[in-house]
């Protein structure tokens, strides 16, 4: 039996990992560098070898730096952790990444307020 890229092992290995990544950084993650992290997902190759932690983080530039920092020089420290607390025969790497996402989101809300208000209105519908 073959497994598919994306199949429910790696989608389920993702997701507790992100729940105990969550975890870790309330109870035990002392990096003062990392700053409000948030999970937002995590994406696990299809051999189980890397694990792709998206996060945001709020705050300056300054503090985004300093949270990728910290978190790069946790990434050993976490995994171990993670193998502890999950069991996992083969702990698939971390590589933490930046969502952009919510930034993006943000600026292009801040965009739409300032248009005039006769720019803001619906659209009608089309027949």
């Amino acid at each position: 039996m073959s497994r598919r890229p994306g199949g429910s092992r790696t989608v389920s290995v993702g997701e507790q990992i992100r729940r105990e990544l969550g975890q870790l950084f309330i109870e035990g993650l002392k990096d003062p560098r990392i700053g409000f992290v948030t999970i937002s997902n995590v994406k696990v190759s299809s051999d189980m070898s890397v694990a792709t932690v998206n996060y945001t983080v709020l705050g300056s530039d300054k503090s985004m730096r300093d949270s990728e920092v910290g978190l790069e020089q946790s990434a050993g420290w976490l995994r171990k952790e993670l193998a502890h607390r999950m069991k996992l025969r083969h702990m698939p790497i971390l590589k933490f990444c930046l969502d952009k996402n919510l930034e993006n989101s943000m600026m292009i809300n801040e965009l739409l307020v300032k248009l005039p208000e006769d720019d803001r209105k619906p659209l009608p519908p089309q027949d």
